[in-house]
């Protein structure tokens, strides 16, 4: 039984009022933690910091017309037009949806990037020339800046290809499991293990006339593959440094001088500076997608409430007189959409 149906109507209106500020205050201070923890560890980590993606601004865009529409729906229950009201709240419901849309899109965006939230900053397992390199036409392909590079330049068209399908061939699959065999006839391709030569004999490598490469090093080989395979080099996100991301420790932005991190203005990083870069998670895009995907899921736990308010709307149930739960809903729905605005703000200019 719904006691508040026997309460004055204004202290009744106080009442849930009340419960959504309790609310809101509750997820306000949820994400004060979340930002403060972020500030505090940004302080001692490696940090990356990328670009949002596009995605990500066009959420932005549907949250905000979603919270006009809103209004507009609010208004058109005030003056009794139930056809504009159903309009405009079928329009914030789908806004809402694509809200959601874009988001995902952005977290597809962010892992096309390299960025998993998940991983190691830097390339763990697999690193080329850790112990393997590639020989194209009698050139090495070495690396320089995060990028593969031959005769002193990026590796690019044929040669590209003829270095990804060399390797590809190491990636376990269907025709060889083990990923130990080579399934293509590709000439003028060497491969290098430990500054010598491998032998290819009965379609396999050997270091030698009778010693197969080991299943550690072949191992090894396959994260090589799949790191090519999926763009990276030195750095898990892809691209080039100071261009497509920053890295940052205390507060001074970072380079790539002879495959390890330095400081940009020269100053060489400690040992265990070093070390700690090499194994160090990627912070930054964890907080990242922890600060997004709650928020999300606030969004989707409201979009539940708004369907079921927008079926209510279809069935007549608001009018000039009895518009209170259209009204809490939106008070709630501009919050997040306000939530979303600090949240993105914050990211782009901290993260």
């Amino acid at each position: 039984m719904d006691l508040s149906k026997d309460k004055d109507p204004v202290i009744n209106e106080k009442m849930k009022k009340n419960l959504v500020y309790v609310s809101i205050f509750s997820i306000i201070m949820f994400f004060a933690g979340l930002s403060s923890a972020y500030i505090v560890l940004m302080g001692d980590s490696i940090w990356i910091k990328a670009a949002m993606p596009n995605a990500f601004w066009w959420s932005s865009a549907m949250i905000f017309l979603s919270s006009m529409s809103f209004i507009f729906a609010i208004k058109q229950a005030k003056n009794n037009n139930s056809n504009l009201l159903k309009v405009f709240m079928s329009i914030t419901l789908v806004l809402g949806l694509l809200f959601i849309f874009f988001q995902f899109k952005g977290f597809n965006q962010l892992k096309e990037k390299g960025i998993y939230g998940t991983s190691t900053i830097m390339v763990s397992e697999g690193k080329y020339g850790q112990p393997f390199e590639v020989q194209i036409n009698g050139d090495y392909v070495y690396v320089e800046n995060n990028m593969y590079m031959l005769n002193n330049k990026k590796l690019s068209g044929n040669d590209f290809e003829l270095f990804t399908n060399y390797l590809g061939q190491f990636i376990p699959s269907k025709n060889n499991p083990l990923g130990q065999k080579l399934t293509k006839d590709i000439s003028n391709v060497n491969i290098i293990y430990k500054n010598k030569p491998l032998i290819v004999k009965n379609n396999t490598l050997y270091i030698n006339d009778s010693t197969q490469l080991g299943p550690s090093d072949f191992n090894n080989l396959h994260y090589l593959a799949q790191n090519v395979k999926e763009g990276r080099v030195d750095m898990v996100p892809i691209g080039t440094i100071g261009e497509d991301y920053t890295i940052w420790y205390k507060g001074e932005e970072l380079i790539m001088k002879k495959r390890k991190l330095a400081g940009k203005s020269g100053k060489s990083l400690t040992s265990y500076e070093l070390n700690e870069a090499e194994r160090s998670r990627d912070n930054a895009s964890s907080f990242l997608y922890l600060l997004t995907y709650a928020h999300l899921m606030h969004v989707l736990v409201a979009l539940l409430y708004l369907l079921r308010i927008v079926i209510k709307t279809f069935k007549n149930t608001f009018n000039s007189k009895n518009n209170l739960s259209l009204r809490l809903t939106s008070i709630f729905w501009h919050f997040l959409g306000l939530l979303w605005g600090y949240l993105i703000l914050f990211l782009i200019f901290i993260h």
